[in-house]
């Protein structure tokens, strides 16, 4: 018997590619698609911060049979308001912000519209929407890319959580921080795919509390997954 120690598991760097191609397979091809009007996404955007897509669907739903027009939604009493998108979770903070946000949009460019940003850079056309009230990265992202087109990566929880275990970007890196370092690893054409592979990939397989290692189609080089089992 000899105290040959086992060889170490090889540590396979990730990148972006990689990960595209393995996901693909499992998750179906993606294709662009605008979603909704610009302005529709950056709300219902607002709507889904700490709450569910199905949460922030219903609340939009609400708020838009009982406010049809953008001014309805910025003149009604923020009570009433409140009530309306309750279904979405932090109503009362969410309802502020999002009168703070339309009264913004309103006094900068005259009307209750957002389309006039798809003729602009992406970058110019994400510090327009960063310098709205209670607006992020994430939030700026997800319009850019959901609604115009451009190669925006938003990152969401799915999304920050699955990079980091991938080892895309460092455990200490927030979501916020990780939006340009991102941008900078995948390919302008390939953001926008990677951002919907990833979300189902945190979804489906690799999951906060019990990621299912075992069937993970990037299992053999995740540098995470010997911690995660």
């Amino acid at each position: 018997m000899t105290n040959a120690r086992r060889p170490s598991r090889r540590r396979i760097p990730v990148q972006p590619g990689l990960v595209i191609e393995r996901l693909v397979p499992v998750y179906g091809p993606v294709e662009w698609r605008q979603r909704m009007d610009p302005l529709d996404e950056l709300i219902f955007t607002v709507l889904t911060q700490h709450t569910s897509d199905l949460n922030a669907e219903r609340a939009f739903k609400q708020m838009r049979t009982r406010y049809p027009a953008w001014r309805d939604v910025l003149d009604a009493p923020v009570e009433d308001l409140t009530d309306a998108i309750r279904s979405g979770g932090l109503a009362n903070q969410k309802s502020a912000r999002l009168q703070l946000i339309l009264a913004d949009i309103l006094k900068r460019h005259g009307r209750f519209d957002l389309a006039f940003l798809g003729a602009m850079s992406m970058d110019e056309a994400r510090s327009w929407l960063l310098a709205l009230p209670g607006v992020g990265p994430k939030t700026a992202a997800v319009v850019l890319a959901f609604s115009f087109g451009m190669p925006a990566m938003p990152v969401d929880t799915h999304v920050h959580r699955v990079s980091r275990r991938l080892g895309l970007i460092s455990k200490k890196t927030t979501a916020d921080d990780a939006h340009p370092i991102l941008e900078d690893l995948i390919k302008p054409e390939d953001r926008y795919m990677a951002h919907v592979l990833l979300i189902a990939h945190g979804r489906r397989t690799c999951k906060a509390l019990h990621p299912l290692c075992g069937n993970c189609a990037l299992n053999d080089v995740c540098p995470s997954r010997e911690t995660q089992v």
